[in-house]
């Protein structure tokens, strides 16, 4: 989705990439809801460095839409700095931020679905895409052999362009919707 595209939505979610965008769209579809239906627009800023500049154009300060975002805890000083910048708020803590629709992934959202599938569960998710024999090369790597399972499975997803894109959206097919990842869902609630 283009920030175009957002002229009219009555809410704008804003990601960072778009495997979250994907992520998104398929939880909802699978919670049946039509999110264009109601006035609900995703936008994939192409990396969280962009939000104040979205924030500016879609905030209070912009063209005043609803605003609701998803981002990684690594990134929540320039989320906040960016939104209080916006105008939407002071000294913004991340209940703060919660309560006003921007939610935090612990790492990223791919390590919010790899722990709510587990890693058996990706494997499988992985293996359908005809990409095990790759997850299994990729493992035996000196650098990644002694690592965490769900620290290997995480980086094995940004190895490839593309594959978090191609993933992410059966991921979340494969979660059992009582398991959704909090932010997720929680952004998906707050819409």
């Amino acid at each position: 989705m283009e920030i175009a595209d957002t002229i009219g939505a009555g809410t704008v979610v804003l990601v960072e990439g778009v495997s979250d965008w994907r992520a998104l769209e398929a939880l909802a579809q699978r919670r049946g809801r039509d999110l264009a239906a109601e006035g609900v627009s995703i936008v994939a800023m192409g990396g969280a460095t962009n939000v104040g500049s979205f924030l500016n154009r879609l905030g209070p300060r912009g063209l005043g839409v609803k605003l609701a975002g998803l981002y990684d805890a690594a990134e929540e000083s320039d989320f906040r700095r960016a939104m209080e910048r916006a105008g939407m708020g002071a000294g913004l803590t991340r209940a703060e931020m919660e309560r006003i629709g921007f939610f935090a992934c612990v790492a990223d959202l791919e390590d919010e679905l790899i722990r709510s599938l587990g890693a058996a569960a990706v494997e499988q998710v992985i293996e359908a895409q005809g990409e095990l024999q790759q997850l299994r090369t990729f493992q035996r790597q000196p650098q990644w052999r002694a690592r965490a399972e769900q620290d290997q499975l995480r980086r094995f997803l940004g190895t490839h362009s593309g594959r978090k894109i191609d993933l992410s959206a059966l991921l979340v097919d494969a979660l059992d919707l009582s398991r959704v990842p909090r932010p997720l869902d929680a952004v998906l609630s707050y819409v």
